[in-house]
């Protein structure tokens, strides 16, 4: 089978699981969406002085970016959370559906809102006092008389914010909801753009076959043709059943593994879902998540382990500005982890994964550039790439700070095209990691750090705190500690992205566990 047929039959495995995922995600926001928006928007034509509000804040709603909007409900949910962990002795999972579904369901809200409102307001007054003439009361003018005649406009509405909730529910991934979105956000850090294509197809397809369904309902009750209505609310059944027995019939797995977006992060998420397997105990994966994200959910029980990195925790989690030695930062930041949250740090893997400013070694070399300190005096006529979150992490003050950077230009990008950013000449200097793959394949060059501004970033295993003593999920892991060192890391992940023979992260982990196995 060709390379292309092995990953469109890989994404299509998915599918159900996705898919049925996506839509349960989906549904549940408009159907508490439409909940609230009808009610309100009801309100409003009875009230005017509530319209412009209402309309106003879900027109803001609108304005702030979906990946934003899911984002900062994870953060709220998770405090709320502790609140009623502490005042009721249980809490809740502020990961995944629940902050997607509140975001979704505000983002639903606008279309509803006015074409409820208009649709209603649209009708001719005399038709209203007509039906307050013959006796009705205004309850009975509206349910008999204003909502049927402003139906066909309301539909618009929902159709419109059908469409607009099922493309949105695609950023759920980075806060854990499985969606159509984790075809999109893997495939875009691992290259596998038969992964992408087949995401934004999938959401795509579903959004028109939903809005065609809905349309036809809509023209069905404009025209009072009760069949065509009929036919396009069962069709709407038979999508949602296709579409959820999968999905609510997954199994629950024993073990929830976590991973960031980045190639590394798969398949070392893999290679731990392959070792847990391996040991007899079922294993999923939450991929794609934040820095903060994942480390919360960590700390909260909603994943169960994952790999971070020292100098990740020193300096974002413990604000530890100060340089150590490898050996203080490991002893102080395990000691922290147990004593603030609880978590127990399982052991280094062997690799470090640093933040590495780097240049492509013909640049470097004609303008003399081997140190940070090199860089100091060319920066001002140089622009450097930096992932989403680099330029606002305490690692790039600290660095900027102790050298005095002042490059002429900053770019943010995913770090899926930095490295061809800075290998085509885009940018000049890129925030790189040191067990990148990418590093030899395109040629750099990593500057080393004299000052020590940055410190070590080693590959730690770190357990949830209810995982803590768990003797099967340590024995299952054990044997990754110590054993996996930096050029190893490197091969594991340029196997994953070069361009020719490409491997999948689960195909880079079998290997990577075959390397280990046979040391």
């Amino acid at each position: 089978m060709s390379e292309f047929g092995e990953r469109f039959s890989e994404a299509l495995a998915r599918l159900p699981d996705y898919l049925g995922q996506h839509v349960i995600v989906s549904v549940t926001a408009l159907a508490l969406g439409l909940a609230i928006s009808l009610p309100l928007a009801v309100v409003a034509t009875r009230h005017a002085r509530l319209r412009w509000p209402l309309l106003a804040f879900a027109s803001i709603i609108q304005t702030i970016p979906g990946l934003a909007l899911l984002a900062l409900f994870y953060p709220l949910l998770l405090g709320i959370s502790a609140l009623t962990e502490a005042a009721f002795g249980t809490g809740f999972s502020a990961l995944g559906f629940l902050p997607s579904v509140l975001a979704l369901t505000l983002y639903s809200m606008l279309p509803v809102l006015r074409n409820t409102i208009t649709g209603i307001e649209g009708i001719d007054p005399a038709v209203k006092a007509a039906s307050l003439g013959v006796g009705m009361t205004p309850r009975q003018s509206l349910f008999i008389v204003e909502l049927p005649l402003a139906l066909p406009v309301i539909m618009a509405g929902i159709r419109t914010a059908a469409v607009w909730v099922i493309g949105t529910a695609t950023l759920s991934t980075p806060v854990g909801q499985t969606s159509l979105g984790n075809y999109i956000f893997a495939g875009l850090q691992t290259q596998n753009w038969v992964s992408v294509l087949f995401g934004c197809v999938a959401a795509a397809l579903l959004a028109i076959v939903v809005d065609q369904l809905l349309a036809l309902m809509e023209s069905g009750i404009a025209l009072r043709r009760r069949v065509r209505t009929a036919v396009g609310a069962l069709g709407i059944l038979l999508v949602l059943a296709a579409a959820l027995v999968p999905g609510w019939s997954r199994p629950t797995a024993a073990y929830v593994v976590g991973a960031k977006t980045f190639t590394e992060q798969y398949i070392l998420a893999s290679l731990m879902q392959q070792r847990l397997q391996a040991n007899g105990l079922s294993a999923a994966r939450r991929d794609g998540l934040g820095s903060t994200v994942i480390f919360n959910a960590l700390a909260s029980g909603d994943i169960d382990v994952y790999v971070d990195y020292s100098g990740t925790i020193w300096a974002n989690h413990m604000r530890r500005t100060d340089a150590q030695p490898r050996e203080v930062v490991l002893e102080e930041m395990g000691a922290w982890l147990k004593k603030e949250r609880g978590i127990a740090l399982l052991g280094p893997l062997g690799f470090e994964n640093a933040y590495a400013l780097a240049m492509r070694r013909d640049r470097a070399e004609q303008l003399g550039i081997r140190t940070i300190a090199d860089l100091v005096r060319h920066a001002p006529q140089l622009a450097i790439g930096g992932d989403y979150e680099f330029f606002d992490r305490p690692e790039w003050a600290a660095l900027r700070d102790a050298y005095g950077l002042n490059f002429r230009r900053q770019r943010q990008m995913d770090s899926t095209f930095m490295y061809s950013a800075v290998a085509n000449g885009e940018v000049d200097v890129i925030s790189a990691f040191s067990s990148d793959g990418r590093i030899a394949r395109f040629d750099l060059v990593t500057l080393t750090d004299p000052k020590q501004a940055l410190p070590p970033y080693d590959a730690v295993l770190l357990l949830a705190p209810r995982r803590a003593d768990d003797k099967a999920l340590r024995d299952a892991l054990m044997p990754l500690v110590g054993k996996i060192d930096v050029e190893l890391m490197r091969e594991t992940n340029l196997r994953a992205d070069r361009d020719e023979d490409k491997e999948t992260p689960a195909q880079a982990a079998r290997w990577l566990w075959k390397q280990i196995g046979a040391q």
